[in-house]
This record gives structure tokens, C-alpha cells and sequence, in this order.
């Protein structure tokens, strides 16, 4: 099995947003718990959401991440068409504002 690394992406961090209700919450953490039991031992890091995000430059200058990614999840799966069946099921897609996830490919580092 391959490695692949769910990179989400929304318009606005969740920091940013309207804190939801219990229930919104509960609601929406019972799709992302399903979508994980769906991909099961297969799982290998489910993630967490991401913030403050900050570019280093080669230089060594920061400066504020212009990306909106907002979390990530690693998974295991037989090849990219079978991690994108499971990103296209991802209930991350259906939040509100125009949500994404972006699948990569985890490359195997020579000589690890």
C-alpha cells in the first residue's frame, strides 16, 4: 500500500469562524468520525486542524502563509484512484464556503 496525505483547505480558518453549536459540532464530528471508520486501519495520522501558518524563505525571512490550508490526514491506500474515492467522500467537501482537499502522493525518500 501507498501512502497519501489529505491536504485540507478552506476560506477561512476555523479559528475564524462562526464557533458552532454543540450540536453543529457534535453533527459534523460524527461525519468526520464515519468517513474514518469507513477508511479504518488504513488510517495512519487522522490529523488535526491547522492555523498561523508562516513562510521561511531561503533567506530566513517569515512572513504570514498565504495558503488557506487548514488540516491534514495521511491514509494508506492501494493507489491515487482509491485515495481519491475516498477524499471525494470526505464530509470536509461538504462545509460551507467552497471547502477542498488536495491528495498527494507520500514519495519514499532514497536510502530510508
Amino acid at each position: 500500500m501507498a501512502r497519501f496525505v489529505f491536504i485540507y483547505h478552506a476560506p477561512m480558518p476555523p479559528a475564524d469562524a462562526t464557533p458552532p453549536t454543540d450540536d453543529e459540532t457534535a453533527a459534523v464530528m460524527g461525519q468526520w468520525m464515519d468517513w474514518a471508520a469507513k477508511v479504518g486501519d488504513d488510517m495512519v495520522d487522522f490529523g488535526t486542524p491547522l492555523a498561523d501558518g508562516v513562510r521561511v524563505t531561503p533567506g530566513g525571512a517569515t512572513a504570514p502563509s498565504t495558503r488557506e490550508v487548514t488540516g491534514y490526514t495521511i491514509i494508506e491506500a492501494d493507489d491515487m484512484d482509491a485515495a481519491l474515492e475516498l477524499a471525494r467522500a470526505h464530509p470536509h467537501l461538504n462545509m460551507a464556503g467552497g471547502c477542498e482537499i488536495e491528495v498527494h502522493a507520500a514519495q519514499p525518500v532514497p536510502g530510508m
